[in-house]
């Protein structure tokens, strides 16, 4: 399981680096989606879509905090939810199904990490952890 769930996080952050860094690169013009959203909302959603994109990465490779990973799926769950609401607020139902799969695996990243098969604890003990 913990196979699929790297396969999938590793797919899930190349697309939302690749969906941030357009937001984040492009002209506000160019990214205008179905329904109007003012431009520091879009550039606000490609910031958090790169974050969630390193913290579904980061945590478990590097084993720092890796109890991240099922809290940045989790972050992009909802940004995925509001995608799939705005997409079809603007009348665009086909295209509304790209955004609700992607939330649906971040999702499954989310439930995997925290209760299928989540990381390992840290390679060595935290100081703020009591007990260790």
């Amino acid at each position: 399981m913990s196979y699929v769930l790297w396969v999938v996080q590793g797919l899930l952050a190349l697309l939302f680096v690749w969906a941030g860094g357009v937001k984040l690169i492009l002209p506000l013009e160019q990214v205008v989606g179905p329904f109007p959203l003012p431009g520091w909302f879009i550039r606000f959603i490609g910031v958090a879509e790169v974050l969630g994109a390193l913290g579904l990465i980061l945590p478990g490779l590097l084993r720092i905090r890796p109890g991240l990973t099922p809290l940045a799926a989790a972050g992009l769950v909802i940004i995925m939810i509001g995608a799939t609401a705005v997409t079809l607020a603007g009348g665009e139902v086909l295209t509304a199904i790209m955004p609700a799969v992607a939330g649906l695996l971040a999702a499954f990243v989310a439930y995997g990490r925290w209760r299928l098969a989540p990381h390992r604890r840290a390679a060595r003990p935290s100081v703020l952890e009591p007990g260790r």
